[in-house]
């Protein structure tokens, strides 16, 4: 089960890297530094699209190393560009994809303490109601920033391609 959803923020950080393509196109076909896109936010007190991106793959990094009971690496979040966010998309791919089932063994009674948090939790309940919703948040709001900037994505840029069975 929890390794079926590690495979989810794989796909969905494949996405969000297809999702940067998208709004550097865009910002070249309308003569403009992606920048501006990177710097753009839905409302002035929200964080803006580099960190949106930042915060989507620290959490997927995250919530597996906890998870895991492994040693969770550190990036430093410096990413100013889209090369450098998806450089920093694909590692975190690479790290979460690193992992096998069975290292996610006794993961919903483990106890897991994320640093610089205030106190400790099961995994199950760190991964239901902190993981999986902040991911998804940061990864919405990536989405809708581009799209309230004028980047022509929808719906199906955001699932992206889904598991048909074939007849």
């Amino acid at each position: 089960m929890m390794y079926a959803q590690i495979t989810q923020f794989t796909k969905m950080l494949h996405t969000l890297s297809r999702l940067l393509d998208k709004a550097d196109k865009h910002a070249e076909a309308h003569n403009f530094a992606p920048e501006v896109l990177l710097n753009a936010r839905l409302l002035p007190d929200m964080l803006p699209l580099t960190s949106q991106v930042q915060m989507a793959c620290d959490t997927a990094r995250l919530a597996t190393s906890v998870l895991a009971g492994k040693q969770i690496p550190i990036f430093d979040d410096s990413e100013k560009t889209i090369p450098e966010l998806k450089a920093l998309i694909e590692k975190t791919i690479a790290y979460v994809s690193s992992m096998k089932e069975s290292d996610f063994s006794g993961w919903e009674e483990r106890r897991v303490a994320p640093p610089g948090w205030a106190g400790a939790f099961l995994g199950k309940d760190y991964f239901y109601q902190h993981g999986v919703p902040n991911f998804y948040f940061h990864m919405v709001t990536a989405y809708a920033i581009l799209r309230h900037k004028g980047v022509r994505i929808g719906k199906m840029d955001y699932i992206g391609q889904l598991p048909f069975l074939r007849q």
